[in-house]
C-alpha cells in the first residue's frame, strides 16, 4: 500500500479551512497564560515563499503547537509587509501594477502556508497596504510630526539610480542598494527625517534588558556609536575663524600634526587658498559619488591640501589643513585632528602625503621609530607633550582639557532616519504644504521650546493653533485625524520618475487641496513612506486584532485598547534574520518607545526574546533571496514529498 501524501494533506487542509482554523486562534484577555510568538512577516514581492521562509516558519509552528498543548493562550499570527521597494520593483520588472500583483502574490503566499499546514491565527491576518491598517501608520507619523520629531531638510542623501529613490544608510549593503545591488551616489535632495537620535541613549540603555543574541545587540551599539570625548577649537593662522574638533583621546593632542576636514565641511571652500581651489573643488565633486560606507572602509586614503594652516592649541604649532573623504560630516564636527602616530587611518594618510609623525604615548615612556601606528594607548605614558610628559595618558585628559579649554561632550554615529521615498507604492505622508500658513508662522516668529522631550505644546497665530512640528517646519500642516487614511490615488503610470519627485507629483487632482488650517489652496506631500514604516508597529496590530482595525469611529483611545495591549504586552518570542539588526529592529524599538511616551504602551520594548534562524544558501552559494533570483520553491518539493520533510 502506497502513502499518497498529496491526498492525505489536502483532506486535512479542507478540514482546517472548514473549521476556520479556530483551534489556532488566540483569545484576547483569556485567563490562560499568554505567549506571543511572531515570525518577521514576508514581503509579497515574488512568485511565492522559498524554503528559507519555510525553515523559520516551521520552527515557530512546532513551538506554537507545543505551547497550545500545554494550555497556553498562544498568539501566532501572520500577515504581509506589502508596501515599499520590494513589491514595487517586482511589479516594475513584471510590467504590472503593484496593487494587483501584490494582491495576487498574497493569495499565493496564503495558499503555500495553508499547504504547509502552518498553524497561524488567520483571524488576525493583515497587510500593510490596506488603508484600514495604514490609517494608523499615518496616525503615528502625524503624532511624531506634531511633537517635533519629524523635520524636513535638504542635504546629500543616498540615491539609487536604478530604484530612482533616496535611501537611508540602513538601506545599504556593502555600500550598495540592498534591494537591487546598484552603486549609490550622493545627491542633495529634499527629505523628511525622523529624530531617532533623540532616542539614542534609551535605545542603548535598554538593550541590557533584552534576551537577544549578543551579536545583534553589539551591532545596534556600534550603529548608534555613542562616544564620550572633548570638543575644542583650532584657530586658523592669519584668520579669525576657528575649527571645532571632537576627539575621544584628548591625551594625543600634542601629536596632532595636521587637520582633516570632510568634503562637506561648511568653511572648506572659504578657507581654501586660490591656487588650491580647483583641486579641492574637483575632490569635493568626486567624493559625492561615494557612499559613507565606501569612504570609511576604503583602504587607499585620498586627500588634497587646502593651502591653509591651523594652530594646535596645545603647543601653538602651525599644522596644515587637508580635505579627505575618510572624515564624515555626520559624526563629530566634520573635522578631525590628525594624530598619525596613534591612529591607523591618520598614519596611512601621513605616510602617503609626507606629513609629520610625532609619538606622544609610549608603553615605556621612551620614544620609538614607528613602522605602524601605536594604537594600544590605554595604559601608556605621555612623551613629547610639554608640561604633561611622563604623565599616565588617561588621567592626563582632564588636565589637558583645562589647559586648552576643552569641554566634555558626547557624540553619536547614529543619524536621523531619512524617512520618505520618491516612489508611488508606499503610505502617503499625511502632510500638506500651505504658503499662507508659512507666511503666518514666519512672520510671527514663535520661539519653540528646544527640548529632547516630545511636546504637544500649541502655538496660537491669527486665531489658529499650530503644533510644534508645524512651527519648526513653516508651511507644513498635518492632516486632521478625521481625514485619515489619506489613500493612494489609483494611477495607470506609477514608475519612478528619477527627477527627485514621486510619480504622485504629476497627479494635480490629488496634489491640490485645501489647507485644513486656514482653508487656502495647498499641496499634498507627494513622497511616500519607506517600506519599514508598516513593520514598525505591526506586532501591536496583531495583538489588537482584526476587530480593532475595522473600527469605524475616530476614537483613538478605543482603537488603542489598553486592556488588550497590557494583556499581550511585548512579543515573547520573535524570529527573523540578523540582517534586520540595524533596520527593522532598531526602527520598531524607536516607534515603540515613542508610543510608550504617549502613554499608549506600558512596556518599554517590543520584543523580549529574539532568535535569528540562520540562512539557507541558494545554488550559487549566496543568501537565498527573491531579489537575487536564487530561490528554491517549496511548491516543487511538495509535489514529490510530504510537507513533513520540512520539519
Amino acid at each position: 500500500m502506497t502513502y499518497d501524501h498529496s491526498k492525505i494533506e489536502k483532506k486535512w487542509q479542507k478540514i482546517w479551512q472548514k473549521n476556520k482554523f479556530k483551534s489556532w486562534q488566540a483569545r484576547n484577555l483569556s485567563k490562560k497564560k499568554k505567549f506571543y510568538i511572531l515570525d518577521m512577516f514576508p514581503y509579497p514581492s515574488g512568485d511565492g515563499l522559498h524554503v528559507g521562509h519555510i525553515e523559520g516558519y516551521t520552527a515557530t509552528d512546532i513551538y506554537s503547537r507545543y505551547l497550545r498543548m500545554n494550555n497556553y493562550n498562544v498568539l501566532h499570527p501572520m500577515g504581509f509587509d506589502a508596501f515599499g521597494l520590494p513589491a514595487e520593483n517586482y511589479a516594475i520588472n513584471n510590467k504590472v501594477h503593484p496593487a494587483s500583483v501584490t494582491e495576487k502574490n498574497i493569495k499565493h503566499f496564503h495558499e503555500q502556508m495553508e499547504m504547509m499546514g502552518l498553524s497561524y491565527d488567520w483571524s488576525r491576518d493583515l497587510e500593510t497596504c490596506d488603508p484600514e491598517y495604514y490609517k494608523w501608520t499615518q496616525w503615528i507619523v502625524l503624532q511624531m510630526f506634531h511633537r517635533g520629531l519629524a523635520y524636513q531638510s535638504t542635504r546629500p542623501i543616498n540615491w539609487c539610480p536604478s530604484c530612482k529613490t533616496g535611501l537611508a544608510n540602513e538601506d545599504l549593503e556593502d555600500g550598495k542598494c540592498e534591494r537591487c545591488k546598484s552603486d549609490i551616489i550622493r545627491q542633495p535632495m529634499r527629505q523628511w527625517f525622523l529624530k531617532i537620535t533623540d532616542y539614542a541613549d534609551r535605545l542603548l540603555e535598554d538593550l541590557k534588558d533584552l534576551d537577544w543574541p549578543e551579536g545583534v545587540k553589539e551591532m545596534q551599539k556600534n550603529w548608534i556609536g555613542k562616544s564620550h570625548g572633548y570638543e575644542f577649537d583650532f584657530s586658523l593662522a592669519g584668520r579669525e575663524e576657528k575649527i571645532g574638533v571632537f576627539t575621544t583621546r584628548l591625551d594625543t593632542i600634542f601629536g596632532a600634526t595636521f587637520l582633516v576636514l570632510a568634503p562637506e565641511y561648511p568653511l572648506l571652500e572659504n578657507l581654501t587658498l586660490p591656487e588650491y581651489r580647483s583641486r579641492v573643488l574637483q575632490y569635493i565633486a568626486q567624493s559625492k559619488n561615494k557612499t559613507d560606507l565606501a569612504r570609511e572602509t576604503e583602504k587607499e586614503k585620498t586627500g588634497v591640501f587646502t593651502g591653509s594652516y591651523a594652530i594646535n592649541p596645545a603647543n601653538q604649532k602651525r599644522i596644515p589643513i587637508w580635505v579627505a573623504d575618510y572624515v564624515m560630516m555626520g559624526y563629530g564636527t566634520g573635522a578631525v585632528m590628525g594624530v598619525s602616530a596613534h591612529d591607523e587611518r591618520d598614519f596611512t594618510f601621513a605616510k602617503k602625503f609626507g606629513l609629520e609623525i610625532i609619538e606622544v604615548i609610549s608603553p615605556d615612556g621612551k620614544g620609538h621609530i614607528l613602522d605602524e601606528a601605536y594604537t594600544d594607548i590605554d595604559s601608556g605614558t605621555l612623551i613629547n607633550s610639554g608640561p604633561f610628559d611622563r604623565t599616565p595618558s588617561i588621567p592626563a585628559q582632564e588636565k589637558i582639557a583645562n589647559f586648552i579649554g576643552a569641554k566634555k561632550t558626547i557624540h553619536y554615529k547614529l543619524e536621523d532616519w531619512g524617512f520618505d521615498r520618491q516612489r508611488y507604492w508606499g503610505e502617503p505622508m499625511p502632510l500638506i504644504f500651505c504658503e499662507n500658513c508659512k507666511k503666518s508662522v514666519e512672520n510671527s516668529k514663535p520661539n519653540p521650546r528646544n527640548s529632547k522631550q516630545i511636546s504637544d505644546k500649541k502655538f496660537k497665530i491669527k486665531n489658529r493653533e499650530y503644533s510644534l512640528g508645524e512651527i519648526i517646519n513653516p508651511g507644513w500642516v498635518g492632516l486632521k485625524e478625521k481625514d485619515l487614511p489619506l489613500t493612494l490615488p489609483k494611477v495607470k503610470y506609477y514608475e519612478p520618475t528619477g527627477t527627485g519627485e514621486s510619480p504622485l507629483a504629476n497627479i494635480e487632482s490629488w496634489v491640490k487641496t485645501k489647507c485644513p488650517k486656514c482653508g487656502f489652496l495647498a499641496r499634498r506631500e507627494t513622497n511616500t513612506m519607506p517600506q519599514w514604516a508598516g513593520s514598525c508597529w505591526y506586532y501591536l496590530a496583531f495583538a489588537l486584532g482584526d476587530k480593532q482595525l475595522k473600527l469605524k469611529g475616530k476614537d483613538v483611545k478605543k482603537f488603542w485598547n489598553q486592556k488588550i495591549l497590557k494583556y499581550w504586552k511585548e512579543v515573547d518570542f520573535y524570529v527573523g534574520g540578523v540582517e534586520h539588526a540595524t533596520r527593522h529592529l532598531i526602527y520598531a524599538r524607536f516607534w515603540h518607545k515613542f508610543l510608550f511616551d504617549l502613554g499608549i504602551l506600558s512596556n518599554k520594548e517590543p520584543f523580549a526574546k529574539l532568535v535569528n534562524q540562520g540562512l539557507i544558501l541558494g545554488p550559487d552559494g549566496e543568501k537565498m533571496s527573491k531579489s537575487r533570483g536564487n530561490v528554491v520553491n517549496p511548491d516543487e518539493i511538495v509535489e514529490k514529498s510530504p510537507t513533513v520533510i520540512f520539519s
